[in-house]
């Protein structure tokens, strides 16, 4: 089998990962989601289609297979939800800036119609393969997909986005032993700060805030992080004080009908028994200009949804929380490098004061390596992560005795499967 890198190839983003062997079978098809939205690698014939979760780097791109094709599609039930959620607001976002369309929302329904969700564990028979979702401890729904050729026992293992680590929603992904580990590479020479003690930091913070009338605008990605601070912030009793406004609500509300996808649910469903929720301007506007609230909010790289919004209301004593990656060319990053935000296409200095807290969703270096060791692959191809992290994670894991590859967007790896 050969495995072609279509997108995420030293990069972040846009992921395409195609498997070619006597049935074609392709590992998410996502966008890059900068200023300027970058596209995969054309994929051509694909027999099936397996979506490892919803966030737009991984599905954004999905709709496109169906322009003249109808291959199966799988995936867990929140995944398919949650992706047609991003999917749909990210047509209307083009639409708003006037950019042409790479798939219509015709093929955006034939992509929905020819997806079967399946929880984790349950076998898909494919042709000679069997395909297994398993947790990948990321987001709701997230999946560690594994392929096993029946003829032989091989077995490749595309790990998606995932992380090992507890979060506050998700106990941490499964470790899955393959032949061929296909592996994110994101944070392959970072680690991430103790997870107990940032979250600490980051509720004395938000009291600090409130305390001083202030508002704590917490920018956060729809699906996913909303639901983790969420949960943070119900756990350490403050969803009192707390707002939810943007496409959060309806990710939320999606979220919650899945129970079993979920390890800390009694938390969510705590949490939005107290928020409230904001839909109109005048909503928005009192919890403000009335202080001592919590607003949580879209768009979480600041460059969309309502958190634009907010962040020119805000007072003196208010401060904006970051908690996520901030892309290249975003308002977020513009933010963090003491650059003006562009809003309606204006330059905008912003005197609020800042904080950054990485509540990553992503394996770390210490949560990568362990989890290469634990999976015991022969291969292992180092996607979804920089030049400097893919390589210097292949030639790391090459010094363990792992046979490595950093492939770049159209390379392919033969493997023996």
């Amino acid at each position: 089998m050969d495995v072609q890198i279509l997108g995420a190839g030293r990069e972040v983003g846009r992921s395409g990962i195609l498997l070619r062997g006597n049935k074609n079978i392709l590992l998410d098809y996502g966008i890059k989601v900068e200023e300027k939205v970058g596209y995969p690698m054309p994929a051509g014939k694909v027999d099936a289609y397996v979506l490892s979760h919803a966030h737009l780097d991984h599905s954004g791109f999905s709709p496109s297979l169906y322009h003249s094709a109808m291959p199966a599609a799988f995936g867990t039930e929140p995944t398919k939800r949650l992706a047609q959620l991003l999917i749909e607001d990210s047509i209307e976002l083009n639409k708003k800036k006037h950019l042409h369309p790479k798939f219509k929302k015709t093929e955006l329904r034939s992509y929905m119609n020819s997806f079967t969700t399946y929880k984790y564990g349950e076998g898909i028979e494919f042709g000679d393969y069997e395909i297994k979702l398993h947790d990948a401890g990321h987001i709701t729904g997230s999946s560690i997909t594994s392929i096993e050729n029946r003829r032989n026992g091989k077995k490749v293992v595309y790990t998606g986005d995932f992380k090992l680590s507890p979060q506050t929603l998700h106990s941490g992904a499964d470790v899955v032993e393959g032949d061929t580990l296909v592996i994110e590479s994101t944070y392959a020479i970072k680690e991430h700060p103790d997870r107990e003690n940032l979250i600490k930091l980051f509720v004395e913070s938000i009291k600090e805030i409130i305390e001083n009338n202030g508002t704590a605008l917490i920018p956060v990605f729809a699906v996913g992080r909303s639901q983790e601070v969420l949960a943070i912030l119900e756990k350490h009793k403050l969803t009192n004080f707390t707002y939810l406004d943007g496409m959060a609500r309806e990710a939320t509300s999606i979220t919650m009908q899945f129970p079993e996808f979920v390890d800390n649910m009694s938390l969510l469903k705590n949490a939005m028994t107290r928020v409230k929720t904001l839909r109109k301007s005048n909503e928005r506007e009192e919890a403000v200009s009335e202080g001592g609230s919590i607003i949580v909010t879209t768009a979480g790289m600041l460059s969309g949804g309502p958190a634009l919004n907010y962040i020119t209301k805000l007072n003196s004593r208010s401060m904006i929380f970051l908690t996520g990656f901030q892309a290249e060319n975003t308002n977020g990053r513009r933010l963090l490098e003491n650059k003006p935000l562009i809003i309606d296409g204006q330059k905008v200095f912003i005197k609020t004061p800042f904080a950054f807290y990485d509540l990553s969703a992503h394996a770390g270096q210490n949560d990568l390596y362990d989890y290469v060791r634990r999976a015991s692959p022969h291969t292992v191809i180092c996607v979804h992560g920089d030049e400097e992290s893919t390589v210097a994670f292949k030639e790391w894991l090459e010094l363990e005795g792992f046979e490595a590859y950093a492939p770049a967007n159209g390379d392919i790896v033969n493997i023996d499967f």
